[in-house]
């Protein structure tokens, strides 16, 4: 998680650094820090905290050094603290370092240094790092980084400079992403493009196992024997305006209004001579015919898309699906042969439990294809074929264009997998993709004609402490994703269960005015969903339903009803999101919480 950034060249590097670290903060952090070549020695300061606080301490000192890391942490070993913020340097001060990542045997290697005589000053793993840099240092850092990589255990992007050499930045990856650009006045290095969106849009995206040395006058890049490489130039067209509020009060709802976009973008051009078209995926018709098997491995929001595609491809293609959390995926032992498919969905495309995953899957045979939002990304890069959501940079925590991007493509994917095994026919193929495609209208009407309802229902439910979301076939996969939106972003604990299941066990959470959201749809089991309204209210639940326009008969069993257009039962899951999701932002603002960062959270989960 966390966020890297570093400059060398003609300018002071101070300004750029807090100006690059603030590009960053959409990743979640809790404490951020920066070292500055200044004269012969580092001037690191950190804090614990918000960059602001970092820039009010900065503003007391006028550093023209220009050259420098920078860095804001996410905790992962040792609490938030402005001991454990990044950089981290060595005993005498003379090495900085900064890190994104996990090192998996740092006690082992902290055990050692210390019997050494190394003195540590954090709790982090990342601390190690500068150490053994001190120790492998004869005059020539990226040499030093190599030979302190050759001990670690685990995922890393590494930022290092050292006074005994004005100028230059080392650094490296393995893992965890890296991207190095060369502007006029310098070079720069990041972990995510946007910290470098000014300088250059030509950037480097380092390679596991290579290296990089940074100054002012140009990049050399090695390999992890020394030998030198020639770095492949990736161009990236979007604007930093893309990355800015354009009016909105936050970026979690300019975001949800950029959701009807997303659904075009994401269909665009997937519709071929009456045929789907996934050219990505890498696949003939014949083998996808040959598959039997499906996994959809995810985490979080991630997640939740993927139990919307096990009813979609078990319902059209007929193969059975399984939705796994990437964290347990490789650890249970999944029966997999060639003719299984890998689905790995990752927002940033580079959390570390589905990499893992997919690494296990490959290693078995199974062919991985992945959807993401990240051109280039570990996920991109790792798996046989790719779909890109079109969503763009997502800058708030919470993923909402994300998901929905995610929902549309393994739509896609389920109704290619159904053509390829005569399932569906090609009539079926267009109507289905036409309705498809009109989902991103029903939002944009969603999106103006729902906000009264929505914030209706809000004020009722801001001051409870608890609340149930339920549904039933397509509504319950939802449900997981309304109540985990109301958790990230407003701290009010929600639970989210197939509807059918209260009777053996929430019902007894319900009592006077608990909140009660209910998915109820047109769908097949309407009338099951409203008898567990019913039972809900008969114990004194408030109900908030997201129903279909037209549906007056829900009036009778709910206090707020939120009506949305009447779409097909397989499309419901976006159309029927977007309410939650400003359901969920809606009660955050009203209890003062920040919906674009909120607590212990982070954008990018790229430790395990």
């Amino acid at each position: 998680m966390c966020g890297i950034v570093g400059y060398t060249g003609k300018r002071p590097a101070q300004g750029i650094l807090i100006q690059g670290l603030t590009r960053l903060e959409y990743r979640g952090y809790d404490s951020a820090g920066i070292a500055v070549q200044e004269g012969d020695s580092l001037a690191v300061i950190h804090r614990k905290g918000k960059v602001a606080s970092l820039e009010h301490t900065l503003s007391h000192f006028d550093f023209q050094g220009t050259c420098g890391i920078g860095h804001t942490r996410w905790a992962t070993h040792g609490k938030p603290s402005e001991a454990n913020a990044h950089p981290h340097t060595s005993c005498g001060g003379h090495i900085a370092v900064v890190h994104n990542g996990i090192i998996e045997n740092f006690a082992e290697l902290r055990e050692e240094l210390e019997g050494r005589g190394h003195v540590f000053t954090s709790e982090t793993d990342t601390e190690v790092v500068a150490h053994l840099l001190e120790e492998a240092y004869q005059g020539d850092l990226v040499a030093a980084l190599r030979d302190a990589c050759s001990r670690i255990v685990g995922a890393y992007g590494l930022a290092a400079v050292c006074d005994m050499e004005p100028g230059v930045i080392a650094v490296t990856r393995k893992d965890s992403p890296i991207v190095i650009g060369q502007g006029e006045d310098g070079a720069y290095v990041a972990s995510d493009m946007i910290a470098m969106i000014d300088a250059t849009r030509d950037v480097v995206i380092l390679g596991d196992g290579e290296y990089a040395r940074m100054t002012a006058s140009g990049i050399e890049y090695t390999d992890e024997a020394g030998r030198a490489i020639e770095p492949r130039i990736t161009h990236v067209d979007w604007d930093l305006d893309l990355a800015e509020k354009g009016g909105y009060p936050d970026f979690m709802l300019k975001e949800i209004h950029e959701q009807p976009r997303v659904i075009r973008d994401t269909l665009a051009g997937r519709l071929v001579n009456g045929a789907l078209s996934i050219d990505e995926l890498d696949l003939t018709p014949e083998e996808l015919n040959l598959i039997d098997r499906v996994y959809v491995i995810a985490c979080g929001t991630s997640y939740h898309a993927g139990l919307i595609a096990k009813n979609l491809i078990e319902g059209w293609a007929r193969i059975p699906t399984e939705c796994e959390v990437a964290s347990e995926f490789r650890y249970r032992n999944p029966i997999i042969t060639p003719t299984t498919l890998v689905v790995a969905v990752s927002q940033s495309g580079e959390t570390a439990d589905t990499l893992a995953a997919i690494r296990d899957a490959r290693v078995k045979g199974a062919r991985v294809f992945g959807i993401t939002n990240v051109v280039g990304s570990p996920v991109a890069r790792e798996s046989d074929g790719v779909i890109y959501t079109k969503a763009n940079k997502e800058i708030a925590v919470a993923s909402t264009k994300s998901f929905l991007g995610q929902v549309v493509s393994l739509t896609l994917l389920a109704m290619l997998l159904a053509q390829a095994k005569g399932k569906l026919r090609m009539n079926q193929i267009r109507l289905l993709f036409r309705e498809l495609a009109d989902t991103a209208e029903q939002v944009e009407r969603i999106l103006v004609e729902c906000k009264p309802s929505i914030e209706e229902a809000a004020r009722a439910c801001k001051d409870a402490r608890n609340a149930l979301f339920i549904g039933r076939g397509m509504g319950a996969a939802i449900s997981y994703e309304g109540a985990l939106k109301l958790k990230e972003i407003s701290y009010l604990h929600a639970e989210a269960y197939p509807a059918g299941e209260m009777k053996h066990g929430p019902i007894a959470l319900i009592d006077e005015g608990f909140p009660v959201i209910a998915i109820a749809t047109k769908s097949p089991v309407y009338d099951k969903v409203v008898s567990n309204l019913q039972e809900s209210k008969a114990r004194g639940a408030m109900i908030v339903a997201v129903a279909t326009e037209g549906d007056e008969d829900i009036k009778q069993h709910a206090d707020h009803v939120i009506y949305i257009p009447k779409v097909r039962d397989a499309f419901s899951a976006i159309t029927a999101s977007v309410p939650l999701q400003l359901f969920a932002r809606a009660i955050a603002v009203e209890r003062g919480c920040d919906v674009d960062q909120p607590r212990n959270l982070a954008k990018s989960v790229t430790v395990e």
